[in-house]
């Protein structure tokens, strides 16, 4: 792209120094060397050249007078092929040609003056035929089609531009749709039954007049209700395509313990191990630690709520190691919560993005292990 701008910005001056080059050569050479006057007038055809681009009526009117003078035709060829580039209406083409018809009749009146070659280059019919092919009518309509073929370009980029922002536009209506469609099942669905989740919870905390029971059925009420708050999130973010930076702020490394007394208060027995200074690290690592943690806490719930489990947190250097690992459930799978095994899949995902990796599958010893390496200069 950028060469073709550069060949293109230097043609007016390939195209000033060509006229120039051509128009100095005098049209009669038994005269010796060309003289100053004609160093002037093709100096002046160069330059008027140079700038066609921009306007040709100034190289016109000098090919027209040279012409006619000193039988000087470069500039009256390059002026007829920048006119029939630019001129559009009949009026202008009409105006235009009959300006070349007026100077080609006056060359044939100087032509029978001044006699000689002169008289048979430009005032013989076949040669005035043939100089108004070569110099108007050809040059002209090379510069019609040019434009003609300029014109049938632009249309068809103007009219794949606007297919591909028709092509946009739908795809964009068609996601905005389903999203509005996915919204309103996840409020009807899960909305609806994470509130009666809460109420019930509530229910319960009131009725009960046993404590244990009523601190449990208050943290369920407390973690429905943010459930539900982060689904009204969610369920923005689906209708309004807002941008993930509007929601409330995300759960980091500090958040782990809150997290981690949640999964104590249901029973689980979890302990934490942080080795390494701990620093900052970047919202990003850390929150994608955090849902690491959530998710394979989440899975201990499902699968083993009785298995004592460790949540290991590894500052590397330039690595964020996470480690969660249980022991296994005296109970096995008997009343483990169903599960499509999606979070993990997820959850690989989420951290492969970040450049680390991911790995869970059973231990040697006994139980389960999740561990995640995420490398903490992709916050960078």
């Amino acid at each position: 792209m950028q060469v073709s701008r550069r060949i293109e910005g230097s043609l007016p001056v390939v195209l000033g120094v060509g006229v120039f080059a051509v128009s100095a050569v005098p049209f009669d050479q038994t005269g010796g060397l060309t003289s100053p006057v004609l160093i002037v007038t093709a100096a002046a055809a160069g330059a008027a050249a140079w700038f066609a681009r921009r306007s040709w009526w100034p190289l016109a009117l000098l090919g027209a007078v040279f012409y006619v003078w000193l039988v000087m035709w470069p500039p009256l060829m390059v002026a007829s092929y920048y006119a029939g580039t630019t001129l559009r209406g009949a009026r202008g083409v009409a105006i235009y040609l009959g300006g070349t018809a007026v100077a080609l009749g006056a060359a044939v009146i100087v032509g029978d003056l001044i006699g000689g070659r002169r008289e048979m280059v430009t005032a013989t019919g076949a040669n005035v035929a043939l100089m108004a092919m070569a110099l108007v009518g050809l040059p002209f309509m090379f510069g019609l089609w040019t434009r003609a073929r300029r014109d049938v370009l632009a249309a068809a980029r103007e009219r794949a531009d606007r297919l591909e922002r028709e092509q946009v536009m739908r795809a964009e209506q068609a996601r905005a749709q389903e999203r509005a469609r996915i919204a309103r099942e996840m409020h009807d669905v899960v909305a609806h039954r994470v509130s009666l989740m809460v109420l019930h919870a509530g229910a319960l905390e009131v009725r009960t007049t046993d404590e244990p029971t009523a601190r449990t059925a208050s943290m369920i009420g407390g973690i429905g209700r943010e459930a539900l708050a982060n689904l009204r999130e969610l369920l923005g973010v689906l209708r309004s395509n807002q941008q993930p930076a509007e929601l409330s702020p995300q759960p980091t490394l500090a958040d782990l313990d809150r997290l981690l007394d949640q999964s104590r208060a249901l029973g689980i027995s979890v302990r934490r191990h942080d080795h390494g200074e701990p620093r900052a690290l970047g919202s990003t690592v850390e929150r994608t630690a955090y849902r690491v943690v959530q998710e394979a806490l989440t899975n201990v719930h499902k699968h083993a709520r009785d298995a004592h489990t460790d949540v290991h947190v590894r500052f590397l250097n330039g690595t964020l190691q996470v480690e969660v690992l249980n022991r296994g459930s005296a109970n096995g799978t008997e009343h483990a919560l169903p599960g499509a095994g999606w979070g993990l899949a997820g959850l690989r995902e989420r951290v492969e993005l970040l450049g680390g990796s991911l790995q869970a599958g059973p231990r040697q010893e006994g139980g389960y292990g999740v561990t995640a390496a995420i490398p903490v200069r992709a916050t960078a």
